[in-house]
């Protein structure tokens, strides 16, 4: 289910950052957590005063404190691979394309997981949302879409909210919509990677769907406790709920940025609905 190796104009791996001082990253990566040099610096074991000798280039940070100090900033692997290098150490986390068969027991994995899954729909997304695999129950909810949109690199959240996409079909748009850029908004504070804001700025200038230009996010109904994804589906309404996961402890830039979203029927309706229009998924 996921291809031995990605489509040409499709890739897994993202340009690196354009080269800063540790000192710079650190003052960056604390503001975003909201930390202050003190409790940085207690986290860490270490002087508030080496802690502002490290930021500012007159103490250079071993080998060791760097990798405490994103541990305690939790930097996603690519972010710590890029303090590693501002602070004249390798890299430590490995990143692999996805065709490398040192990942094909995460591949298999994967797979595993995607087919299991029917005849719900699931599928496997990197940070930046490009999916890189889906099982066979997506591919009749993306009937009709622009051919472009399906294009690789196929971007989910694109797909989602471009007006050619499923946007008409989403028939609880505006809190979709909004559950979304919530997504985005902990994926750009998590990770600051620039893709993901360029990607958010780019949804929001998608114009807003016929259907749903009269409807307000936070109009569900109290009993629900989670969003849906309620897709019109030829006259029927199919109401999904989704869940996230992603492989424990990951040592891998690769795979600690891959996500298997898994949708499963919100009702008995939409649970009949996937039985009898994807029989072939069902087995």
């Amino acid at each position: 289910m996921i291809p031995a190796t990605l489509p040409a104009n499709q890739t897994d791996r993202q340009p690196a950052p354009a080269a800063r001082s540790v000192g710079d990253l650190l003052r960056s990566w604390r503001a975003r957590r909201r930390a202050s040099q003190l409790d940085l610096a207690t986290d860490a074991g270490i002087s508030p005063r080496h802690m502002s000798f490290v930021e500012t280039g007159r103490s250079q940070p071993s080998r060791e404190l760097v990798l405490r100090l994103a541990e305690r900033l939790q930097m996603p692997l690519r972010e710590r691979n890029a303090l590693l290098h501002a602070a004249g150490f390798a890299p430590l986390y490995s990143e692999r394309s996805l065709s490398d068969p040192a990942l094909g027991p995460a591949r298999e994995a994967i797979d595993a997981v995607l087919r299991g899954h029917e005849p719900n729909p699931a599928l496997a997304v990197d940070r930046r949302w490009t999916m890189l695999a889906a099982n066979r129950a997506v591919a009749p909810l993306l009937k009709g879409i622009a051919p472009d949109l399906l294009a690789p690199p196929l971007n989910v959240l694109k797909l989602s909210l471009h007006p050619a996409g499923l946007a008409p079909r989403i028939v609880n748009y505006a809190d979709w919509r909004s559950h979304l850029m919530a997504r985005l908004k902990r994926d750009i504070d998590l990770t600051g990677d620039p893709g993901i804001i360029d990607l958010k700025e780019e949804l929001m200038r998608y114009p807003v769907p016929e259907h749903a230009r009269l409807q307000k996010a936070g109009s569900l109904p109290a009993s629900l406790m989670v969003v849906p994804l309620m897709l019109d589906f030829g006259g029927a309404v199919l109401s999904f709920l989704s869940t996230i996961t992603v492989f424990g402890t990951p040592v891998d830039v690769t795979l600690s940025e891959i996500a298997i979203e898994s949708f499963f029927p919100a009702d008995a309706a939409t649970a009949q609905a996937l039985r009898q229009s994807f029989p072939a998924t069902a087995n």
